[in-house]
């Protein structure tokens, strides 16, 4: 069952969002732990970052399952901030696949990588899973949870039409389908007002009185403002603290414990400085980051316009995107005439079949159109490497900024990772 009356989307077979699967897969396995759930189009990884973070330095037992995975598909799961280890997560997803097969369940991907996830949480004890949801809400995989003590609902923007509906309205219809009667849920209140309606009647709808907005906590907000964190960082923290709190009232919530073990935390991806050195063999800083939607990359332009373009008119982009993404809205946000831009194809995601990379071509044409100089243009094709390098030379020294995609991410983390290794 789809929920978007949108033309057929090309990865229709890959995605097929329901909860009747999913709940055959898991027949067999308790769910013997209590759930934070958190749903939005942005923010929502970085918040089960913060919770998990939270819950693990309060002494409590905590896994973690976000999505898509960075670098290897088993660090998705995490156990007490550490990834699950990988011969614990093959053993178990072999386990699924098996019954999947057995019992001609039919699962998607992402329904086995859950199941996975739910298994090991079971297997190993914990006491808490923080969840990320993987597509919408209502009808995504992990709604299929049993004991859920707090939902998280971030911030909602256009992405995913083609599954989840047209409007940012059915957008947060589908979202708040993660809400159930008696259990609190923490809401992002800097969202339009039409997406707090919709989350508001729908509360009602399913009996959910306990609606909660960490705006209204001013001084908690002021607190973290005066630490510098910028401004969606604030409403995501604000909102992990808030439910950090609610799914753990007798745990000590004082913010003089509490933000510096966020402080510590680097969600990567995200605004996230790193040196090249170990892939391009000199220093150079970039900043790494996955904004792959018009909202993100709104955040993103705000981040590089006051820490980048205040000292330097030029921004040297490495650039890839997800056939499908809103290319457009990316470009209008981040790149002027200024700038140089190279464009790069990131490689197969592992387990994710569905996922494809735009051709460069077409980025390059979307700089162009935007009033970057063909000159201050280059296609790197499917070499992830040769980008940063081109990007390195470009730029000199002004700034570098690789965005447009999470897998263009994880591809460059690999990259560093493997050049790393090599050097051990």
């Amino acid at each position: 069952m789809l929920v978007s009356s949108s033309p057929v989307h090309p990865n229709i077979a890959m995605i097929d969002l329901g909860l009747a699967r999913i709940g055959h897969l898991l027949r067999h396995t308790p769910q013997t732990w209590k759930a934070i759930h958190v749903a939005g189009t942005n923010g929502k990884g970085s918040i089960c970052a913060y919770l998990s973070a939270m819950l693990n330095a309060s002494g409590v037992s905590c896994a973690r399952f976000t999505s898509p995975h960075l670098i290897d598909r088993w660090d998705c799961i995490t156990i007490n901030e550490k990834p699950v280890p990988e011969t614990i997560f093959r053993q178990v997803e072999g386990l699924v696949k098996q019954r999947d097969q057995d019992e001609k369940i039919g699962a998607t991907e992402f329904e086995l990588l859950a199941a996975t996830a739910f298994e090991i949480f079971h297997r190993l004890k914990v006491e808490y899973g923080v969840i990320e949801v993987g597509l919408g809400g209502k009808l995504d995989a992990t709604n299929i949870m049993e004991h859920k003590s707090v939902t998280v609902i971030a911030k909602i923007g256009l992405d995913h039409q083609s599954f989840l509906g047209n409007t940012i309205e059915e957008i947060a219809l589908q979202k708040a389908g993660i809400i159930r009667s008696g259990v609190p849920c923490v809401i992002d209140d800097s969202n339009e007002s039409s997406v707090l309606r919709v989350i508001q009647d729908h509360a009602k709808e399913v009996g959910s009185l306990e609606l909660h907005y960490p705006s209204s906590d001013s001084a908690l907000v002021q607190v973290l403002t005066e630490e510098g964190y910028e401004l969606h960082q604030v409403q995501n923290l604000a909102c992990a603290f808030l439910a950090f709190r609610l799914a753990c009232p007798d745990l000590d919530h004082s913010m003089s414990r509490l933000l510096p073990i966020v402080k510590q935390l680097q969600w990567p991806g995200r605004l996230q400085r790193i040196d090249l050195f170990p892939i391009i063999g000199r220093h150079q800083e970039a900043l790494l980051d996955g904004a792959h939607n018009s909202q993100s990359a709104e955040v993103l332009a705000e981040y590089v316009n006051k820490h980048y373009r205040s000292r330097s008119q030029q921004i040297t982009w490495v650039l890839a995107a997800s056939k499908g993404k809103d290319v457009d809205s990316i470009m209008s946000h981040n790149v002027q005439p200024s700038d140089q831009v190279t464009a790069v194809q990131f490689g197969p995601v592992d387990g994710m079949p569905w996922v494809k990379a735009e051709d460069p071509v077409n980025l390059i044409n979307q700089a162009i159109r935007y009033g970057v100089d063909t000159q201050n243009t280059h296609n790197s094709g499917d070499d992830v490497r040769a980008a940063l390098e081109w990007a390195s030379k470009a730029a000199g020294d002004s700034p570098i900024v690789i965005a447009g995609s999470l897998y263009l991410v994880s591809s460059v983390l690999r990259l560093m990772r493997e050049a790393e290794s090599q050097k051990v």
